[in-house]
């Protein structure tokens, strides 16, 4: 219904006696701690009989949260402010039980001296020009002292995801893994289309037996768009896909790239909210950088030669079937007749049945053996 419908249908049912629910508000702060009625007082339409908040099991927060963003009708993935509460509430509950400052012990004295003689109108003035993300050149003696302190204290917040300093101690794992196998060789970036693809929409739809079907585009954005644990689950899905698959991590294949020695990956929000990975990867007996760079600059090197070749294999910005304005004006006219199929949307036609008959060397392949070799 439209929101005019909406509210006239509500007028109509409160003049014949019908019955509502009232949430209430106090007039005193509810605490996040130790308080297993908040999430039932704050989501009454979630916890319909007061029941199963938060702090009630032996669970922990961040299994009982997991536990109910895995319930069966999925209320709790596609409400709008639950996952946010829930993940804002995490966030600072590690922040209040898991920060402190460090400091250089042997500059303990110098930095506790700039502490105590800091000017805090100065440092105020400061704080919030930061905050307004202007970018600031200490110019003044006081300035360059308040920077000083800023240099000096590490606010460690490493075990709150999201954090400067879980982002620090990233960089810090990547240079530990640099000096104990040596330079990456390859940097991948993954970006799983999910609106496009059957198994996130089965994540974020409702049904329980998992029938891959393209549905209309409008309804796969829609489906995707108010669930974020859909999005979340395929793309985890995905990435262990890769690493598994493709990177042939913890298998008995090879990997599409060698033997795949190390590899580290980090999570990002793109501009549509969906996430994307950033991965290092190690490969096994690969050159050292002064070894590659060796080959390089030698003019005479066959190795330079195959690497040339092979990248201008690869980079083309060309179309195998004509120039960029044929192949998109033959694709808007192939979109108007009503048997058209998008190739991104389609699914992919299965490999022919494997043959029955068990068949010699000296023997000569049957056409369904033949089919499958093809």
């Amino acid at each position: 219904m439209t929101t005019n419908a909406i509210k006239a249908h509500a007028l109509r049912h409160l003049n014949s006696g019908g019955k509502l629910l009232a949430v209430g508000h106090s007039n005193k702060f509810e605490s996040m701690w130790n308080n297993p009625q908040l999430y039932p007082q704050m989501f009454p339409w979630l916890f319909p009989y007061g029941l199963g908040g938060i702090g009630t099991t032996n669970l922990s927060d961040k299994e009982h949260k997991r536990h109910l963003l895995m319930y069966h009708d999925k209320r709790f993935q596609v409400d709008i402010n639950f996952p946010f509460v829930a993940f804002s509430h995490a966030q600072m509950k590690t922040s209040t039980t898991q920060s402190f400052l460090l400091a250089d012990q042997r500059r303990f004295g110098d930095i506790a001296d700039r502490l105590l003689n800091v000017d805090q109108n100065v440092l105020a003035n400061l704080t919030e020009k930061l905050a307004n993300g202007q970018y600031i050149k200490p110019e003044t003696e006081a300035e360059k002292k308040c920077f000083q302190v800023i240099h000096d204290l590490d606010h460690v917040a490493g075990k709150m995801h999201g954090s400067t300093t879980s982002k620090k101690y990233m960089r810090n794992e990547i240079w530990s893994l640099i000096n104990f196998i040596g330079a990456p060789y390859w940097y991948i970036t993954l970006s799983p289309a999910d609106i496009k693809h059957p198994i996130c929409i089965y994540y974020a739809d409702t049904k329980e037996e998992f029938k891959p079907e393209i549905l209309p585009h409008d309804k796969r954005t829609h489906l995707v768009c108010q669930n974020p644990v859909a999005g979340a689950r395929f793309f985890h899905f995905m990435v262990e896909t890769f690493i598994s698959d493709v990177l042939g991590v913890d298998t008995k294949h090879r990997g599409l790239y060698g033997d795949t020695n190390g590899y580290y990956g980090t999570v990002e929000q793109q501009g549509c909210l969906t996430l994307h990975l950033h991965m290092l990867i190690w490969i096994k007996g690969s050159l050292n950088p002064q070894e590659m760079r060796d080959k390089i600059m030698s003019s005479s090197s066959e190795w330079q030669k195959k690497l040339i070749d092979w990248l201008e294999n690869c980079h083309t910005g060309d179309f195998l079937t004509g120039t960029h304005g044929d192949v998109s004006k033959k694709t808007t006219e192939n979109a108007k007749s009503n048997n058209y199929s998008d190739p991104t949307e389609t699914m992919p036609d299965p490999p022919p049945p494997k043959c029955k008959t068990i068949h010699s060397i000296d023997d000569f392949l049957c056409k369904a053996c033949k089919n499958l070799n093809s």
